[in-house]
């Protein structure tokens, strides 16, 4: 059956079924309008042949969940009156009964409104409509409700054997439950009193747990007591007779912890048993450290002995006994201070003997490169050929030139040189290569020998006891080197091997050789200043007669210094020393004047270009060698190139074709006055005064310059050819000078050409004469493609 949802409509709903139980003679029902329900109070003092059984018949079927739909089926309307079967569904789900209470408290404020809201329900229309027949419905109902009461009491009468049994069952089993409580009961009452016994046992095991962890506490600490004080008598075995190994060393072990013990621990101190204990300890103490001193002053001993590895021995011999060292120096410190002086006397004297021999030896492969004579500006025919005649010339050229001395930088890490090899190949190697190989043993040793010394006697200060002595031979060795080295592109070379090897003891962290290479740097660096100084005043005090060739090719004094400077720069690239440039710069001043100099000498002009050019084209070729980019230096050569470049060329047209030239630069055109003039009429206050008046050019002055030109053109052309080929010794730059100079000329013959234009009458008098500027530039290609 469907319900209505609308608040308002069931509303008004509910009050049409009060009207109409009032109409049927129903006690008056109270509505609450203050709620959406209807409560209601019936008395149901049926007047009309009613009963008591019908009451309660009524009663029940209201409380109990006997389905309205069973009244309605058995209805005489059937389920043709659906209006009437919501209003009494409505009616009956929201019954409230109550007593005694009369039907004065109804309240119709606003019904009239409310039926006129809901005119349009379809439900309330239909109940209103068939209003007349709710009497007959109602008598309806009443039957209903006595047949179903009827069938209900005969129900319960066919059920009644069935509730008697159900009676007896309820009985019985409330008996059970009784015995049950009662035994239950009793199980409780024991429970009670064993929880009480669980208390009592569970206090009883805590204060027995406390004891038992109180002894094991007292029984751990007096067994380490017992286990640290006693003397077993396997260690004293071991200590007296054994011999020293690893069972040796672990019973010093113990030995060395039992010592401890009785002189931190202030317990032990106070108790009896250290009077009987400690005496033995002593001896045992006593005992093992005069016999570990004799053990280890033996090994010490056999790094004495020759073609010893010493490396080996420490590695796999000493280091495996350095508890001994340990053992020493906590029980037996005047013992330990023995050992240790035996060590640094040992080690001193076998490296540095290893040292002095190996540097020896490599004295003997030693290449002598530069002398105090090898300098840029000394004249090299001033020196004896006595002193040149035990040495190869190929050696010459190292002295200014690095060349593959640079390979050196490139194998820094690799390994010492073998005298003994090198010597029976009978190579010779510059000083560099010895300095290098020297330093790399001296590393490789002072490291090993700094690791072993920190490990085995847990002390670094001990390496520089040991290392005073190698570092006293190779400092007599350097010193009796460095004062007669006068190769400075060797000494750079060592100076960038000292900052290499820096940086690999800095890799492997290892700080003991930091202040020995920081104090042979600081020796480097005066000497090489010193010897390039040397070089520096070698080109300022330079005799120029005496160096002075009669030759306009590039000069050896500048093939050294471009040789030299590139070295240096070379060498620089990766470092950036601005000291190393500031000097570099000097020594450039210094062989610019030296050069202006010497080509001086020669008694003409362009002699004196022509050798410039060459010797700066020569240096800026060897200084791109050093790099892509020569830096300031390289610049400057190259403005000095291009400005002596310019003279050489003008000259060079000056001689061939000079008339031509003094032509055209010293008669200006008539356009030229003519612009100046018409710039400057309206200007009355001029800045300058006007230029000299320029006489007009005529054919006749022009003539001769115009045939002459055109009968020897070509020869001239190649008469510069052959004097550009014999004058410079690079043949490009020789090209790029003729090039230039070609086409100067042509510049020169244009403007010829358009003087002429300006002649009135000029172009048809010596057009026959006049050159075209196509067969000269045809010319100009022709030479062009020689390079």
């Amino acid at each position: 059956m469907t319900k209505m949802t609308d608040a308002a409509t069931s509303k008004v709903a509910m009050k049409i079924v009060y009207y109409w139980l009032c109409y049927n003679g129903f006690p008056a029902p109270i509505i609450h309008p203050a709620k959406n329900n209807l409560h209601c109070t019936v008395g149901l003092k049926l007047h009309m042949k009613s009963t008591l059984g019908h009451f309660f018949s009524l009663l029940h079927m209201l409380i109990s969940d006997i389905s309205l739909d069973r009244i309605f089926y058995s209805n005489s309307y059937g389920e043709a009156n659906n209006s009437q079967e919501i209003a009494f569904d409505l009616f009956v789900g929201d019954l409230n009964f109550e007593e005694d209470v009369s039907s004065d408290d109804i309240s119709l404020e606003g019904l009239q409104q409310e039926l006129e809201e809901c005119r349009n329900d379809n439900v309330v229309a239909n109940i209103l409509s068939k209003g007349t027949k709710l009497r007959e419905y109602t008598k309806g109902v009443e039957n209903n409700l006595r047949q179903v009461e009827l069938d209900s009491i005969q129900d319960y009468i066919k059920e009644s054997d069935n509730l008697v049994s159900l009676h007896d069952q309820i009985r019985d089993c409330d008996s059970i439950l009784s015995q049950m409580e009662t035994l239950l009961s009793g199980f409780q009452a024991e429970i009670g009193s064993i929880s009480s016994d669980i208390k009592i046992l569970q206090e009883k095991s805590m204060d027995m747990g406390l004891k038992l962890k109180n002894r094991k506490v007292a029984e751990s600490k007096l067994a380490k007591f017992v286990e640290d004080i006693i003397v077993p008598p396997r260690m004293v075995d071991i200590i007296v007779d054994g011999e020293v190994n690893e069972e040796y060393l672990r019973t010093l072990e113990i030995l060395s912890k039992k010592l401890k013990f009785i002189e931190v621990e202030h317990m032990v101190k106070t108790s009896k048993a250290l009077k009987d204990v400690q005496p033995e300890l002593e001896k045992l103490r006593q005992k093992a450290v005069s016999k570990v001193f004799e053990f280890i002053v033996q090994k010490l001993y056999a790094l004495r002995k020759p073609k010893t590895n010493i490396q080996i021995l420490q590695q796999s011999v000493l280091l495996k006994y350095k508890y001994v060292v340990s053992f020493l120096k906590e029980h037996g410190k005047e013992v330990f201070i023995e050992v240790r002086s035996a060590y640094i006397d040992t080690m001193n004297k076998v490296l540095s003997a290893h040292f002095r021999a190996y540097i020896q030896a490599l004295e003997k492969l030693q290449l002598d490169i530069a002398t105090s004579s090898d300098l840029i500006g000394v004249d090299t025919r001033s020196t004896s050929l006595f002193s040149r005649g035990r040495e190869p010339l190929k050696n010459r050229s190292a002295v200014y030139a690095l060349g593959e001395r640079i390979n050196i930088l490139k194998e820094i890490d690799q390994p010492a040189l073998i005298p003994h090899i090198a010597e029976a190949s009978s190579t010779k190697y510059p000083y560099e290569v010895l300095f290098r190989s020297l330093h790399k043993l001296l590393m490789d040793t002072a490291s090993s020998e700094y690791l072993f010394c920190d490990d085995f006697f847990g002390e670094e200060t001990i390496f520089y006891e040991i290392f005073a002595g190698p570092f006293s031979v190779i400092d007599e060795h350097f010193n009796s080197i460095l004062p007669n080295c006068f190769d400075a592109i060797g000494l750079m070379i060592m100076i960038r091997i000292i900052h290499q090897h820096q940086l690999i003891m800095s890799r492997r962290r290892i700080p003991c050789l930091d202040s020995y290479l920081d104090k042979v740097n600081i020796s480097l660096w005066p000497r090489f200043k010193m010897v390039f100084d040397m070089h520096l005043n070698s080109l300022r005090n330079a005799n120029v007669r005496a160096l002075w060739e009669d030759d306009i090719h590039p000069h050896y004094v500048m093939r050294r210094y471009a040789e030299f400077t590139s070295s240096l720069i070379h060498l620089n690239v990766e470092y950036g020393d601005g000291q190393l440039e500031l000097n570099l710069e000097r020594l450039r001043m210094a062989v610019d004047d030296m050069l202006i100099k010497l080509a001086k000498t020669f008694p003409k002009t362009k002699p004196q270009t022509v050798f410039l050019i060459n010797n700066y084209d020569m240096t800026i070729a060897i200084l791109k060698e050093a790099g892509a980019d020569g830096g300031k230096i390289q610049l400057h050569f190259e403005e000095l190139l291009k400005s002596n470049t310019a003279i050489f060329v003008e000259e060079l047209l000056v001689e061939h074709f000079g008339d031509l030239i003094k032509l055209v630069k010293t008669r200006a055109s008539e356009e030229a006055v003519v612009s100046w003039s018409s710039s400057n009429s309206n200007n009355k206050e001029r800045a300058a005064p006007p230029p000299p008046p320029v006489s007009a050019i005529t054919v006749g002055e022009v003539e001769p310059l115009v045939k002459d030109f055109g009968s020897r053109w070509k020869s001239a052309i190649e008469l510069m050819h052959k004097d550009v080929i014999t004058s410079f010794s690079n043949f490009l730059c020789g090209m790029e000078i003729l090039r230039a100079a070609l086409t100067q000329l042509l510049l020169y013959y244009t403007r010829l050409s358009d003087c002429i234009k300006r002649i009135p009458g000029g172009s048809s008098a010596l057009n026959k004469d006049l050159v075209s500027i196509s067969s000269i530039m045809y010319e100009i290609r022709k030479y062009s493609r020689t390079f």
